[in-house]
């Protein structure tokens, strides 16, 4: 987006991390610690980044960058650049524009949105809001007839891919939220209230835009209301712990499309994702919120690459914050990336035009550490464009 036709606060946002300033003064204290926050100790949500610190570019000399090629393919979808939007839950909790803001500001880029199981926007709403490439990430629940249905709901509103997610059979240990209250059902303590009551513009955009709900789940639990404590409290104890290999394999043959497997952290389970027939694994560790001291994706991905990269694609999700972190991610053998904290940062500090402008920023990254490294297509992205720094 111009930077003319951008809200000053968003004019005022050069990087990622400055989206994030901007989150934390529009979001009321419960809901940016919320995005923000890790599991335990967040060791693991900090290393996601400082990983990348470990490995320096190695920029070639006197190459013709006249023309920058950034388009690729992945999971089916000719996109224009290799970021991809990760499934992200509960997006109008951050801005009332929620995940329609994000899939049209994603099919505006040129590359494709993910729409999480416990989204506030329906699977058939976000497909109505853009013809642009869609993943639904899928989570198992006990009820197998609500996971079915969800499936063939993606494939009747014509989404090009499914996201099958791994890693969260039990919630991790969020002790950001327990503190603020941010729980499911909420217990806000008074200044986690005081703090709703500092941000009024939030509050009157929740109140005047229609009551929050867990879009795709609200219709199948008589026992609960609409309100998204009551869903949020119901779909945490579905969480099905008996998740499997066998059951993971049922799933990529309903859905007969391009197939990914997020939460991978290990060549053992890459290599029973090929084997299941899986498109595409995505080595995250959920952000740091699930289970701390785990490996930073980053330092996963030439290891599986090595072990598997020519049996299915490899998509790192997890502390990308600059262009040179997606293209020293690719260079490992990952075949595109994904993010999340920082599109609902922009989601929070301006709505649909903060998700464009956060987009533009890590595009122009992309491509301006190309030319500067001599590199003119991702194809030349290799071993040889980054030395261990270690």
């Amino acid at each position: 987006m111009p930077i003319s036709l951008c809200p000053p606060s968003i004019q005022r946002c050069f990087n990622l991390d400055d989206f994030r300033q901007q989150a934390k003064r529009k979001l009321p204290a419960p809901l940016f610690h919320y995005i923000d926050g890790g599991a335990d100790d967040e060791i693991t949500r900090a290393n996601n980044t400082a990983a990348f610190n470990n490995y320096q570019i190695v920029p070639r000399c006197l190459e013709d960058v006249t023309t920058i090629n950034m388009k690729t393919r992945v999971l089916g979808c000719e996109l224009d650049w290799p970021v991809l939007m990760s499934p992200t839950g509960m997006s109008r909790f951050f801005h009332h524009q929620g995940e329609r803001a994000v899939a049209r500001a994603a099919a505006q880029s040129g590359t494709m949105y993910s729409l999480s199981t416990v989204a506030t926007t329906s699977i058939e709403d976000v497909a109505a809001a853009t013809s642009g490439p869609k993943m639904f990430q899928l989570y198992v629940l006990r009820d197998n007839a609500i996971n079915e249905e969800l499936i063939d709901r993606c494939r009747a509103a014509n989404y090009d891919a499914l996201c099958l997610t791994v890693d969260t059979v039990v919630q991790g240990n969020r002790e950001r939220d327990l503190r603020t209250g941010m729980t499911i059902p909420p217990q806000l303590t008074l200044k986690s209230l005081a703090s709703f009551a500092l941000h009024p513009a939030w509050c009157y955009h929740y109140l005047r835009t229609p009551a929050l709900e867990m879009a795709n789940l609200s219709q199948h639990i008589s026992e609960g209301s609409s309100q998204v404590s009551s869903l949020g409290k119901y779909i945490n104890g579905q969480f099905d712990r008996a998740l499997n290999w066998a059951y993971a394999e049922k799933v990529a043959a309903r859905w007969q499309g391009p197939f990914a497997i997020k939460g991978i952290l290990s060549v053992e389970d890459a290599r029973r994702a090929a084997d299941i027939g899986a498109s595409a694994v995505i080595i995250s560790n959920h952000g740091g919120r699930q289970l701390d001291t785990v490996a930073a994706p980053i330092d996963v991905v030439a290891e599986i690459a090595d072990a598997l990269g020519d049996k299915l694609e490899i998509i790192l999700d997890g502390g990308v914050r600059r262009g040179t972190h997606v293209l020293k991610a690719l260079a490992m053998g990952a075949t595109a990336c994904m993010m999340g904290r920082p599109y609902l940062y922009g989601l929070a500090a301006g709505g649909q035009a903060g998700v464009e402008r956060v987009l533009d920023l890590l595009k122009s990254e992309i491509e301006r550490a190309m030319i500067l490294s001599g590199r003119a297509d991702l194809k030349q992205l290799d071993p040889s464009f980054i030395r261990d720094q270690l």
